[in-house]
């Protein structure tokens, strides 16, 4: 198989997507760190606690919620129970699943993050974009991610109608 070398402004394109994509991450971590003492892996943990009914989750949904491996969760999840963010207990349907809790803490933690956190994204990434590049944007994912997600893993992030699937 020939290989398909990226044109200029293929290149470009790719270029200036991946320093986006490494930049991005360091401008959210540095913004929650600093104004909530929260990486943004934890605020986007706590935020999806929150959008649940009950505040709960089973550990296993969270993961896939996140894109996160169940160690890579788990440690997390410990720390922030650690600081009361959150709380384990077994799963009353099935139990061998363990479900994670948002407590009221925890709640009061991503409802004071969420403002800034906003702030930032808008500030980073909406912004410096006119209404039609929005429109645009969300065309671009929605088309990099039949790609990326074709089982709609985090379909509940970015697709209100498959939440949950």
């Amino acid at each position: 198989m020939e290989t398909r070398w990226l044109a200029e402004d293929e290149r470009a394109a790719w270029l200036r997507l991946v320093a986006v994509v490494e930049l991005l991450p360091g401008v959210l971590d540095s913004q929650l760190r600093e104004s909530s003492g929260l990486t943004h892996f934890e605020y986007f943990v706590l935020a999806m606690l929150s959008e649940e009914p009950e505040r709960t989750l089973r550990m296993t949904s969270l993961a896939q919620r996140t894109n996160a491996t169940l160690p890579r969760l788990s440690h997390v999840v410990r720390r922030l129970e650690e600081r009361g963010l959150v709380e384990r207990f077994p799963c009353p349907e099935d139990g061998r699943a363990t479900n994670a809790r948002l407590t009221s803490t925890g709640w009061n933690a991503v409802v004071a993050a969420a403002p800034g956190h906003v702030d930032t994204v808008r500030r980073h990434v909406l912004d410096p974009l006119t209404p039609a590049q929005v429109d645009q944007l969300r065309e671009i994912g929605a088309a990099l991610l039949t790609r990326l997600d074709p089982d709609g893993r985090l379909s509940g992030l970015y697709d209100p109608d498959r939440s949950g699937v």
